[in-house]
């Protein structure tokens, strides 16, 4: 596998790309690491111990913010292959408690709140319950999204997937994977902007329509996304790519999952979403001491 770099014409190319340029490209974009944890509200999600209703989901956002998270990340619907779409109300019925319980407490005032929703009425309501990002894994498909959005004054996490959920494992294929998940954010940063939105997040979609070598390719390459001049959000979390590799359960990918997160990091993603978050913050907190030493 090569580096990928942007020619003159801002067209990617399949040149090799020398750890030195890499590095003076890093640094005109650095950003502080952020930990996004992760809270499912909901009872399909892949990862089981990441399932919270309530109360109990509340007592989870006060420990994660404990153990170091800057920003919490919601969903009340599974999106792992296979997963298929609930009803609108039966979303905004999973979500609205915990949403409720934020913005009694005034909890957005501790660590800011991220909406995993692509349903414009689900997503408004988390909005106005003091949410400041929307996680969007369609990539801002609907422009209803790209409006409450932009109305909020909130940030988007723009999220690269082929197909949907339901399908995106059914042997996904591309031209080129850099090239194509290029052209996607182009057009979507596009498509942000021309709605008013400016605080833009870039998510490649690690196992989203992805085979094990696109997201080989995609890790290994992680620094090109970041000539957007946007931050790069990585989302490995106890991935099956990680079982691909070293057969291994759900349960049991904890260290490949810092193994991938850490490397990321190193190649210019800046906020981490994991169900780990004081194991991240130990990890990520021991190599800023060995690389700033």
């Amino acid at each position: 596998m090569n580096f990928y770099k942007l020619d003159k014409s801002n067209t990617l190319q399949n040149d090799k790309l020398s750890k030195k340029e890499l590095d003076k490209e890093l640094k005109s974009f650095t950003n502080p690491t952020r930990i996004m944890g992760i809270i499912n509200a909901n009872d399909d999600s892949f990862f089981e111990s990441s399932r919270f209703k309530g109360s109990d989901a509340i007592n989870k956002i006060n420990s994660m913010i404990n153990d170091g998270a800057c920003i919490i990340d919601i969903g009340a619907v599974s999106t792992r292959p296979g997963s298929v779409e609930v009803e609108v109300e039966e979303e905004l019925n999973r979500i609205r408690p915990i949403c409720d319980i934020i913005k009694k407490e005034k909890l957005y005032e501790k660590v800011d709140f991220s909406i995993d929703s692509y349903t414009p009425s689900v997503i408004e309501y988390a909005l106005k319950s003091g949410f400041k990002i929307v996680n969007d894994v369609t990539g801002l498909n609907n422009d209803d999204v790209a409006k409450i959005t932009a109305k909020y004054n909130a940030s988007v996490v723009i999220m690269h997937m082929k197909g949907t959920p339901k399908d995106m494992q059914n042997n996904p294929s591309y031209d080129d994977v850099m090239i194509d998940i290029d052209n996607f954010f182009k057009e979507r940063i596009s498509k942000a902007k021309s709605f008013g939105i400016d605080d833009i997040i870039l998510d490649v979609g690690i196992g989203f329509g992805k085979t094990l070598e696109h997201n080989l390719i995609l890790l290994k390459n992680m620094e090109h996304f970041k000539h957007f001049g946007y931050e790069v959000l990585i989302g490995s979390s106890r991935k099956s790519l990680i079982d691909n590799i070293v057969p291994s359960l759900i349960q049991e990918r904890l260290s490949g999952t810092l193994a991938i997160h850490l490397d990321s990091i190193r190649k210019g993603a800046s906020i981490v979403r994991c169900h780990d978050v004081k194991e991240h913050y130990q990890a990520i907190k021991i190599q800023e001491a060995i690389d700033n030493c």
